[in-house]
């Protein structure tokens, strides 16, 4: 998770907005000041540095929050700022703008909640407090195609605990020849997925289906299966920042060590593999717990050039030669 912006200047800091009195607020003059677009995202990103937000869905600074609201109530992409940087705006946009700051502060909810809007793989997704935010480094190793791990061209993807859809439908763009199979036990999540389903045009290559991990398609074999499970453990659990209580609790904690999902993803995955097939599991900072939980086991962490940890890479053949201790370590749900 990215860490909060925090001030470093010694001075006096303001108090943030607060919703009740925009309105008032609206009428005073230095919302005459604020004219132009780079004013408005000038203005948010040092009201959230001094609320102290968190920023770690989809953006990582004051900057990018800031200016990824503004474009968004303005109805433009964020590739126009430095083309349209010095536009004034209308006295309803400044409302507007103003409204949502509000929210995003003393709401404290992430910005993709907000603007419905989030980003993965250089695709754009519906997201709403259903689904977790698109976030997963896996997103590098799919630009990759899985290079150098999947030795060949995969015909049929697992995406288990697809949420929002995004790595189900990164994969498919990915491998246009493969059919791609989205699970997920929420169907609440399986709503926003085929949403985005839906949206990209892939009805035809990939199936969003419930269920509680393979219970569903334990007579289906893949090439690759694909997973950003629930992981985050006990201790992180309590101590989220308050942007992650938007997010669905099922999808974020996985008991004390965060690997009650993992562990049984481990035991069941060989069956469910092609005789190539391989496994690719993100479990963040539950990295530790893996190591410590498995240390027979070879696991092969991915490294990342954008950033990211907490991805490992288990071939069929590794998980069936390590099938005993995956099923002795599994924690009854």
């Amino acid at each position: 998770m990215s860490e909060k912006t925090v001030s470093t200047t010694s001075e006096p800091q303001q108090e943030s907005l607060n919703p009740d009195i925009a309105s008032q607020q609206l009428a005073n003059p230095i919302f005459e000041q604020l004219t132009t677009i780079e004013d408005w995202i000038r203005w948010a990103a040092s009201e959230f540095n001094r609320a102290d937000l968190f920023f770690g869905h989809g953006t990582d600074n004051a900057w990018d929050e800031a200016t990824k609201l503004v474009m968004y109530t303005l109805a433009l992409p964020n590739e126009l700022f430095e083309r349209c940087k010095a536009a004034k705006l209308l006295a309803d946009e400044k409302q507007a703008l103003f409204e949502l700051i509000a929210r995003r502060i003393e709401e404290q909810i992430p910005a993709a909640y907000l603007t419905n809007q989030a980003s993965f793989a250089g695709l754009s997704f519906y997201v709403d407090e259903r689904v977790l935010v698109p976030r997963s480094p896996i997103a590098e190793l799919i630009d990759n195609q899985f290079a150098p791990y999947l030795s060949h061209q995969p015909a049929r993807i697992l995406d288990l605990c697809t949420g929002s859809g995004c790595i189900a439908i990164a994969c498919a763009y990915a491998f246009p020849d493969a059919e791609v199979d989205a699970l997920d036990l929420s169907t609440d999540a399986l709503d926003v997925a085929q949403i985005n389903i839906e949206g990209h045009g892939l009805m035809a290559q990939v199936i969003p289906i419930q269920s509680d991990l393979f219970a569903s398609v334990t007579q289906e074999k893949y090439d690759l299966i694909v997973t950003n499970p629930p992981y985050v453990d006990q201790e992180d659990v309590d101590s989220l920042p308050a942007e992650f209580t938007h997010e669905p609790e099922m999808g974020l904690g996985s008991g004390h060590d965060g690997l009650d999902i993992t562990r049984e993803i481990l035991a069941k995955a060989a069956s469910q593999l092609s005789d190539n097939g391989i496994l690719v599991c993100e479990v963040g900072n539950s990295q530790i717990h893996v190591e410590a939980t498995y240390p027979e086991v070879p696991f092969h962490w991915v490294e990342f050039t954008r950033g990211g940890h907490g991805v490992f890479v288990l071939t069929k053949a590794q998980l069936e030669e390590h099938q005993e201790i995956f099923n002795q370590r599994v924690v009854a749900r």
